[in-house]
């Protein structure tokens, strides 16, 4: 679909997500999402592929959304564009996921981590969900999962005033397992992933499941923030910040 993601099936039953654009800092195309909404079907189908892990490269996991590639593909509507179809996948996705990032990680580079079951970062992991100042709305049921992990007000820095937070605070907050040096990032969390694709199938997805939640809640979440976010994207504010924002990144030494 794209060499701007690279999908590797690891020894030990682990699948490799990788993101490898890096000249406009991993952000996420169309064609990016289809690739990834694809590689998760398939793990959750493949008796072979019993843990995924998503990774950047060394100072860049994910810039978000690739904001010019975005407009162009919500024209028609939000609902049905393969941003939304991907965080279902993710949201829905039965395989363990675990995240390797260093670098940073903003936006949907920063969300889908609250889905991932085991999530390490290096020393440069520099996380920020700006959807607000965008004239947008949380994502990928970020508006219901990060309240419960870290609290509500701290949920409304993250969310509301879009606070970035780094490595050491990813941990704190329980919202990483541990940070990991730089190169050797990637190789602990395939070790990691290996160590659960090796457990008991049926045991490992039961106590899963048992560990996540309602599920139901979380989908009804993600579907009510898409409903808002599509409302949003065709406000004059979103328009405005989309606007400044491509404006900016034109400049030359900008990244889309």
């Amino acid at each position: 679909m794209t060499d701007a993601i690279t999908i590797q099936d690891a020894p030990g039953g682990v699948r490799l997500i990788g993101f490898n654009r890096p000249e406009k800092k991993n952000a996420i195309t169309g064609a990016m999402y289809d690739a990834m909404r694809v590689a998760l079907e398939e793990a959750d189908a493949s008796e072979a592929v019993g843990a995924v892990v998503f990774a950047g490269m060394p100072g860049v996991f994910s810039a978000g959304n690739d904001l010019a590639d975005f407009l162009a593909g919500a024209r028609d509507s939000f609902l049905d564009a393969p941003p939304l179809q991907f965080i279902r996948q993710l949201a829905r996705t039965r395989t363990p996921m675990v995240a390797a990032v260093d670098g940073i990680a903003v936006g949907i580079g920063a969300t889908l981590t609250l889905h991932c079951d085991l999530v390490f970062v290096g020393s440069s992991a520099r996380f920020r969900m700006p959807f607000v100042e965008l004239g947008l709305v949380p994502e990928a049921a970020s508006s219901y999962l990060l309240p419960r992990r870290v609290g509500r007000l701290k949920a409304t820095e993250l969310l509301l005033l879009s606070e970035p937070y780094d490595a050491d605070a990813a941990v704190a907050l329980g919202l990483a397992n541990a940070v990991i040096p730089s190169d050797m990032l990637v190789e602990h969390a395939l070790a990691q992933a290996a160590r659960l694709a090796a457990l008991p199938r049926g045991a490992l997805a039961a106590s899963r499941a048992l560990i996540r939640g309602d599920q139901a809640q979380v989908e009804a979440a993600l579907e009510a923030e898409a409903q808002a976010f599509e409302a949003r994207l065709r406000a004059p504010e979103a328009q405005a910040a989309f606007r400044s924002f491509l404006a900016r990144s034109a400049k030359p030494g900008s990244a889309a």
